[in-house]
């Protein structure tokens, strides 16, 4: 499969909800049209911020079709198809397929866990080889999948037993390893890094993509970073990173997910509530996340770079 560069910001979207934690399709294409105007390239569907471990095979593939229906071609679809049984992400990666995404990516089995490299392949081949022309994608992320692999000795195998691989959507603080699997492969595979408080010291190693969960509500402000770095203005860079890292460091007080599920109600895009184990944020710990959000500047900073192309959407949803 030929190799198509990827550059820009991926949003990692909510799966929005009703109160009675039914997925509510309604308000998926409102999502899509805040991630358009707020100059998104993709949105990685159904992963860990979109609560796909939650979601049962038949509501994954709903939300899938929505968000490819919703984004028409104009916003790059790709939908997270891991799952701890290889036949169910086979299902998805086939499912990602025949509508239309623009590509595919899986964690490792997180129950019963790879054991080496090799073994991880094999898993990533069984999944990717169910729709070979679709474009796929590891995902790794050791923090949540629990398995936390060699990844430039990932790339080396493979490529050799995975003709569709396109790359790695890279979620760990390992910089370095995430600044060799860049170089070492020369331009062969697209590394998406998936930390979205260290954007910029991924810049610095060489980052061209990246997917991330406050890129729902705060991409203008990465973009603004990417902006500033591109032009070698670091100061100016540096300055919006580190209210970002505030604003992170405000929400992860919090469970991540709701927190994250919380802000977009703030900004007036209701996503709902969150399954159990995952509970949304009591009105006291809500008050006291949006106090702090203003106290660093999050809001009037971001009214300064957010567009407003979206609203009708939001009101009329």
């Amino acid at each position: 499969m030929q190799h198509t560069p990827i550059k820009g910001l991926f949003a990692a979207p909510f799966t929005p909800l009703h109160p009675d934690g039914s997925v509510n399709p309604e308000m998926i294409p409102v999502l899509v049209e805040k991630l358009i105007a707020d100059g998104l390239t993709g949105a990685f569907i159904c992963g860990s911020n979109g609560e796909g471990p939650n979601l049962t095979i038949s509501e994954r593939m709903a939300v899938a079709e929505a968000f490819v229906g919703a984004a028409n071609g104009r916003l790059q679809i790709w939908v997270h198809v891991g799952h701890s049984s290889i036949a169910e992400s086979r299902a998805l990666m086939q499912h990602a397929c025949e509508i239309g995404a623009d590509a595919a990516s899986a964690v490792a089995a997180f129950y019963f866990k790879p054991s080496s490299v090799d073994n991880l392949v094999d898993c990533m081949a069984q999944i990717a080889s169910a729709a070979p022309q679709l474009p796929f994608y590891y995902y790794h992320i050791p923090m949540l999948t629990g398995v936390g692999m060699d990844m430039l000795r990932f790339l080396e195998l493979a490529g050799q037993q995975i003709p569709n691989l396109q790359g790695i959507k890279y979620t760990a603080n390992t910089i370095w390893e995430f600044q060799a699997c860049l170089n070492h492969f020369g331009d062969r595979f697209n590394i998406l890094y998936g930390f979205d408080e260290m954007l910029l010291p991924a810049l610095g190693a060489g980052a061209t993509a990246a997917i991330g969960s406050t890129y729902n509500f705060a991409a203008p402000l990465y973009l603004d970073v990417i902006t500033n770095y591109e032009a070698g203005r670091m100061d100016a860079a540096r300055k919006t990173m580190n209210m970002l890292i505030d604003m992170v460091r405000a929400f992860v007080k919090y469970p991540p997910i709701p927190a994250q599920k919380a802000i977009m109600h703030m900004l007036g895009v209701d996503v709902g509530g969150c399954r159990l184990p995952l509970v949304t944020l009591s009105q006291a710990s809500y008050d006291a996340l949006k106090s702090e959000l203003e106290e660093i500047g999050f809001w009037e900073a971001l009214k300064t770079f957010t567009s407003t192309t979206w609203s009708d959407a939001v009101t009329e949803a």
